[in-house]
């Protein structure tokens, strides 16, 4: 017998956890995992899954308009129902929530409901039961994070906006990162007077800056209102429940509601790391070795507790690399050069390799090859929107180490190339494949001539 009560103890049931749980109990170890809140994490409850939907509900109104172009009338006179909305994404997260639930219990993992905290270096206590553990994975994710300010407690996060008793009819989002530029455009799509205030020149601080202009000014036509250079001083709730807020120059614009959007911290506060040794870094984060281990060997983190990219594919990956380290012995192996990413504004934004300024930057010999068109469907319904296709390319050795786009399922073509860069493709590949016609993805392989070196 076993002098722990489990093998392996989980504090968290998101993408990472969760993975972690099934792969270690399929390999024959014995399983707990902890949850308080978010059955499957933030991807599935207040994340990734439910933006999504909220994307493609906020997409229709310019379907419906550019529908009629193409002969279908009537269309644009549809009204949006949010509750209808809201209450099928509610149904849709239960259901995944029900989906985690069950492939954890069919993997023979224990499933604990409440909040964990370490009590020990192999121990765990949930409410009023404290359980032993060999070893104990941290995957508690990120939380939203509001900076303090008077009124602040007016602001909702992303926690809250899926389930809004009422759509508001004014809303301003306060970032610059994706998730405030995707907030952006899904309430400026379902109808709502959209503003957008970011403390900078230019939102989405590490995208290639050809995308974060053309982003900027594709939002535009779309009439969100952009503040850039912007600062919020406080919020003041008035007495018909919608909120002043005034910025730093003393300038007040009126809403309905105020999400913040400026970026997540890890959520690790009240699990009792420090108290056990387990170095906590100042961002919250916590410090692990190239095998996800603690400052204690029995303790392991991995995902967005450990300040990596912020991404539900690569907890995924740092979990089977992990489990995966405790079968063999061998080191993790993580690769985290090309990691691919979408942005679901819209026009969505697909990424993957370098920006023209990390290559050159990082002194690579940059050919630079873009295109900038309206895509063929937009030929006929008129609409001002137009897609961005990049490349960037080291002139030495040929290989293609950057590919950006802007336009409509910018991520489904991303992915895809993402796939020939892990493999090594060159420019001279690119241009060798030929292209499916008609397609907007078929710009990939017909750019021949750089724009910039």
């Amino acid at each position: 017998m076993s002098e722990f009560d489990f093998d392996l103890f989980v504090i968290g049931a998101g993408s990472g956890g969760v993975r972690a749980a099934r792969m270690a109990a399929a390999s024959g170890m014995r399983v707990a995992v902890a949850e308080d809140r978010y059955m499957g994490g933030t991807c599935v409850n207040v994340g990734c899954v439910p933006k999504k939907l909220f994307v493609y509900a906020s997409s229709y109104r310019e379907a419906f308009e550019d529908a009629e172009a193409y002969g279908w009338q009537g269309q644009a006179s549809a009204e949006f129902d949010w509750p209808t909305l809201r209450d099928n994404n509610a149904k849709e997260v239960t259901r995944l929530n029900g989906i985690y639930r069950n492939l954890l219990g069919t993997a023979g993992v224990t499933i604990i409901d409440g909040r964990a905290k370490l009590s020990g270096r192999h121990q765990v206590t949930v409410g009023e039961t404290e359980y032993s553990a060999q070893r104990i994975l941290i995957a508690t994710g990120g939380w939203p994070f509001v900076p303090e300010l008077p009124g602040s407690e007016y602001a909702i996060t992303t926690n809250e906006v899926f389930s809004l008793e009422v759509f508001p009819k004014r809303v301003l989002i306060v970032g610059g990162g994706y998730i405030a530029v995707e907030f952006a455009g899904i309430f400026a799509g379902l109808g709502a007077e959209t503003h957008l205030s970011y403390r900078r020149d230019l939102f989405l601080r590490g995208f290639d800056n050809d995308v974060r202009r053309f982003v900027r000014d594709e939002m535009a036509k779309k009439s969100v209102q952009l503040h850039f250079q912007h600062q919020v001083s406080s919020i003041e709730k008035c007495t018909d429940g919608s909120l002043r807020v005034t910025d730093s120059d003393g300038k007040v614009l009126e809403v309905d509601a105020v999400l913040y959007a400026t970026g997540r911290k890890p959520n690790t506060a009240g699990l009792g790391l420090e108290k056990l040794g387990v170095v906590v870094h100042k961002d919250g984060t916590i410090g692990v070795d190239d095998n996800f281990r603690s400052s204690v060997t029995s303790i392991y983190a991995l995902g967005d507790v450990t300040g990596g990219p912020e991404l539900t594919p690569v907890a995924l990956a740092e979990a089977m690399a992990l489990v995966k380290h405790w079968q063999s012995g061998k080191t993790a192996e993580i690769d985290y050069n090309n990691i691919p990413t979408a942005v679901f504004c819209q026009p969505n934004i697909g990424t993957v390799g370098l920006t023209e300024e990390e290559a050159r930057q990082a002194g690579i010999p940059v050919q630079v090859f873009r295109s900038d068109f309206r895509a063929m469907r937009h030929s006929v319904s008129g609409r001002d929107e137009r897609t961005l296709m990049k490349l960037i390319v080291d002139r030495d050795s040929d290989l293609v180490v950057g590919a950006h786009m802007v336009g409509p399922d910018a991520g489904e073509i991303i992915q895809g190339l993402a796939v020939a860069m892990k493999a090594g493709a060159t420019k001279a590949i690119f241009d060798q494949t030929i292209g499916i016609h008609p397609t907007a993805a078929e710009e990939f392989v017909t750019m021949r001539t750089p724009v910039a070196e």
